[in-house]
């Protein structure tokens, strides 16, 4: 039975893949100094919850097989300290996945925006279609437990691939560690600025991640995005390309209505941004042995994922939309996609700015018009948020200059945000709600009912 530590088991992302592994029959052990749920929940009922929070050194013995080193910890961790002075193997979780998936073939989904969505629509497509693969996804989906899942004999492993950094010791991106036999880049937006603080360092790890397709693989991309298309254009590897662009559709009393060879396809999902997602998926899905007409029927069940415009309430004239959206051109899409969607309504969008990126002054013009499209905006940030990430308060007034909206309401107190959306009438309205945060701890049920009773 092999022996695997988790240094941050707690993590969305790590908490899954120790999981994974459980089930496939490891061994785990972790640590974490906090651990909140859904993670804790999960890991407890597995049985792999610490029994105490902190770092213990003991934890690691030299009868392990293998660390794995989330990006909650720090440099100086104890337990790190303490697997290099063993001289252990430590591996971050992108290489971890692609110690599990080597020997298989490799489909990766990467790109600034819609990663997590493409991923479960290719899932889902898959699973309709009972073609079972390994995976790793961004969230979680319906009709599957968990968000990783490794077996020894699929010969497929669908991954989200991710540009973030590795792990506090290994600073690449994630995704140049995956090797893939076929893989879909959605487009490239600058984001991440802490990391990369321009636009060109941020496009270069996209073209160093076109290098690392396995030659004679495929490459499945946007050719809307005039930036990734010339990064295609350029790259001397010696794969397969294959654009897509947002197929033709629409709009009938609030369903979208896709155009396919076979007809008009009702969808449950919406937004060009989307439509943009699916013509990707259909793509991957050929290439991992699925035709057109067999993923056109499944698709039409897709609901979505969670977070990534995701429906929460809908009274008899109201709806509420939570969205993970908080890049710059995210938040353009949704946007866009629900004033398309609800040309009838009053539409207001709620933001809340809660990453790196998002609370830095110099980032905030890029924000310009991103929410243009809706009848009514709403800024809103913690200021203890910036306090924990060690930055000044950021001026009201350079918020409202940034986002350049005429009906633009700014709050930096919870309370005064709650009390505003909890006391408005929605009456034939649409609200959308986009943060990877909690809006300062939203009470979501008083929301929720709110939104229908109206």
């Amino acid at each position: 039975m092999k022996r695997i530590h988790f240094i941050a088991i707690g993590g969305s992302a790590m908490h899954n893949l120790a999981l994974a592994l459980h089930a496939k029959g490891y061994q785990i052990s972790g640590s974490d100094d906090a651990i909140f749920d859904p993670s804790k929940s999960k890991l407890e009922k597995a049985g792999l919850l610490p029994q105490e929070m902190g770092w213990f050194p003991n934890k690691i013995t030299a009868d392990l097989e293998g660390v794995i080193l989330g990006m909650h910890a720090k440099k100086d961790n104890p337990e790190l300290l303490a697997a290099q002075a063993l001289g252990l193997p430590i591996y971050s979780y992108p290489e971890y996945l692609y110690e599990q998936s080597k020997d298989k073939t490799r489909v990766v989904i990467a790109g600034s925006h819609g990663k997590t969505s493409i991923t479960a629509m290719v899932l889902h497509v898959l699973n309709y279609h009972g073609q079972a693969v390994d995976f790793m996804v961004g969230a979680q989906l319906e009709g599957f437990d968990t968000m990783v899942h490794l077996t020894d004999h699929n010969d497929f492993m669908l991954i989200e691939g991710d540009e973030y950094l590795s792990s506090p010791i290994d600073l690449r991106p994630k995704f140049l560690w995956y090797q893939p036999n076929v893989t879909l880049i959605s487009g490239i937006a600058w984001d991440h600025v802490n990391v990369f603080p321009t636009q060109e360092s941020y496009n270069d790890q996209f073209r160093r991640y076109i290098e690392t397709i396995v030659p004679g693989g495929a490459l499945v991309y946007n050719q809307e995005d005039p930036v990734l298309t010339r990064l295609v254009a350029q790259t001397q590897n010696t794969i397969r390309k294959q654009g897509y662009q947002t197929p033709e559709s629409f709009i009938d009393n609030g369903t979208t209505y896709l155009e396919t060879p076979e007809g008009e396809l009702p969808l449950s999902v919406f937004g060009q941004h989307n439509l943009s997602n699916l013509a990707g998926a259909k793509w991957v899905c050929q290439l991992m042995g699925v035709d057109e007409l067999d993923f056109y029927e499944a698709i039409e069940s897709f609901s979505g994922a969670a977070k990534r415009l995701e429906k929460v309430a809908q009274g008899e004239t109201a709806h509420l939309f939570k969205d993970f959206a908080h890049a710059p051109s995210k938040v353009k899409a949704t946007a866009n996609a629900v004033a398309a969607q609800f040309s009838g309504f009053s539409t207001l969008g709620c933001l809340e700015l809660h990453t790196y990126s998002s609370l830095d002054p110099a980032f905030l013009p890029q924000y310009k018009h991103a929410m243009a499209s809706l009848d009514e905006a709403i800024v809103y940030y913690d200021p203890e948020a910036l306090r924990i990430k060690g930055r000044k308060p950021i001026d009201v007034a350079d918020i409202t200059a940034a986002f350049d909206h005429p009906n633009l309401s700014v709050f930096t107190q919870p309370h005064e945000l709650h009390e505003y959306l909890l006391s408005r009438n929605y009456r034939q309205s649409v609200l959308l709600m986009m943060s990877s945060g909690n809006y300062g701890g939203l009470d979501w049920e008083a929301l929720k009912a709110l939104m229908l009773r109206v």
